[in-house]
């Protein structure tokens, strides 16, 4: 079966990369496309398929696929298998269409040579799923087509396209504008470097958000090279002593037994949660100073990357620059050494020091038997071990936020600890977490108020923090649940 389409025909043979005034006058004087190159060149057509009865039967086909739950650090959504060998005669003749005749247009549009190859699947986006920055790139990647089969749709629904601008880095920068799903219209767009978009969090809990999506393959446009982010500075820990730790942290976490036993679940998971870790007068007093004073906070990204909010150190009221120090201290770089078994402090014992000594035995055994004396102890070069240093941020977070993974990011993994110490959370906020990653996902830690996280990452591991989603930003404003939570965030390096 052979769907009827409406598009363009000769008036609108022009390139989605240039428009001249012309063609674009053409374009607005059709009720059922528009064309617009801000921030990217993307094409709607309105009322696609012609026949009212085929686009209802092609529903019902979608609707009654098996759908999987493909969830990550860049979406939650669900998804079915790729169509290319559906038999179902609906599905059958759209696909046809679009990777025949349809495509065969495209081509002429664009002036190049599609590919016949048949990528497409369906998407079920319902409450709180969510697909964020990213901008399609992948090799032969060249026209990116979403088709819409869903119910009346406002914005208030979420679940927009939303369209980013770019910086002059080619990085995303800000949504400038967003594209409300509306049933039968087909939105095309070019896969480029500067092609950012998302699938805005989808608000109604009654609505799906059913939609057909692929790409037509081609010829890549040439890109940019990657823009490089320069790397967080990292320090050696601060010159403060036991004090600190005394002042502020819980008696049970000094006690010398206690962290044994400590070290020891750590060493069995390489993850331990350290309840009720700073003192309670401590842990209240920096929460209500960041919930009631003037700190300066600034929005970090590119959304491709991050979205949250850093809080400048100059802004710190009193009690958290102290709470800063002490994670920053050398007192703390040794408890840490403690509860981990990592090398953070050089009075800390380390597993080389362990073999160094075993070499140490084994060459004065070799000498009082008469051996040559050539062992690995003696090849070593008496090098300085390396200063323990550290990075950190006080966050804050709110509806929307995230961290995500990125092309690169795991040829600059290094082992290190990680620290999450959550302020002002509740309950309520529990569909906000942080997240261990590697393939497949190895660890996920809920935060608990003033409860002190610490995770040990290899080389082959990276983290992200998942998208809060709408839940999280329903709460009432009152003494136990806020709109905005808080956290420091720390990573250590031996």
């Amino acid at each position: 079966m052979t769907p009827c389409f409406f598009w363009a025909t000769g008036t609108m043979v022009v390139s989605l990369k240039q428009v001249g005034t012309t063609a674009w006058d053409r374009l607005k004087m059709s009720e059922k496309t528009s064309l617009d190159c801000h921030p990217f060149p993307h094409l709607l057509i309105r009322n696609f398929i012609q026949s009212d009865s085929f686009t209802e039967n092609l529903q019902r086909e979608l609707l009654d696929l098996n759908f999987h739950e493909k969830s990550n650090d860049l979406y939650k959504f669900n998804q079915s298998d790729d169509l290319k060998k559906r038999k179902e005669p609906h599905i059958t003749g759209l696909r046809a269409a679009l990777f025949g005749l349809f495509r065969s247009w495209l081509g002429e549009v664009l002036g190049i040579e599609l590919e016949p190859i048949v990528d497409v699947s369906c998407a079920k986006y319902q409450y709180t799923d969510v697909l964020l920055c990213h901008d399609d790139e992948l090799e032969g990647r060249r026209v990116a087509f979403i088709l819409y089969l869903v119910p009346p749709w406002e914005s208030s629904d979420g679940g927009t396209l939303d369209l980013f601008s770019t910086d002059d880095h080619f990085q995303p920068h800000s949504v400038v504008k967003s594209l409300v799903p509306s049933w039968n219209t087909l939105i095309l767009f070019e896969v480029s470097p500067v092609s950012f978009h998302q699938v805005a969090e989808v608000l109604s809990e009654d609505k799906c958000r059913l939609s057909l999506s692929g790409w037509f393959h081609g010829p890549s446009l040439e890109r940019p090279p990657r823009h490089i982010e320069l790397p967080f500075p990292r320090s050696p820990h601060l010159p403060r002593d036991e004090t600190l730790l005394l002042e502020w942290v819980n008696p049970l976490y000094l006690d010398v037994d206690y962290q044994s036993q400590v070290q020891q679940e750590f060493e069995d998971s390489s993850e331990i949660q350290l309840k009720n870790f700073l003192k309670e007068e401590k842990f209240k007093e920096v929460s209500e100073a960041l919930r009631l004073t003037d700190v300066q906070w600034t929005k970090q990204g590119p959304p491709n990357r991050r979205c949250y909010e850093v809080a400048s150190l100059e802004s710190f009221p009193q009690c958290v620059s102290a709470c800063w120090e002490l994670l920053c201290s050398e007192a703390f770089f040794l408890l840490l050494s403690n509860f981990t078994g990592l090398r953070l402090h050089y009075l800390s014992p380390s597993d080389e020091d362990e073999e160094e000594e075993k070499d140490q035995e084994d060459e004065e055994e070799g000498e009082a038997t008469g051996s040559s004396g050539d062992t690995p102890s003696a090849n070593k070069n008496n090098k300085e071990p390396s200063t323990p240093v550290c990075v950190g941020e006080l966050r804050r977070w709110a509806h929307g936020d995230y961290t995500l993974l990125h092309d690169g990011d795991a040829s600059k993994a290094e082992y290190a600890l990680d620290l999450l110490l959550p302020l002002n959370y509740c309950d309520c906020h529990g569909c906000h977490f942080s997240s261990v990653s590697s393939c497949p996902q190895l660890l996920m830690v809920y935060p608990e108020e003033n409860s002190l996280a610490l995770v040990y990452r290899d080389k082959e591991t990276l983290k992200f923090v998942k998208h809060i989603n709408h839940r999280s930003s329903t709460l009432p404003i009152g003494d136990s649940c806020r709109r905005a939570v808080y956290d420091f965030s720390f990573v250590y390096y031996e």
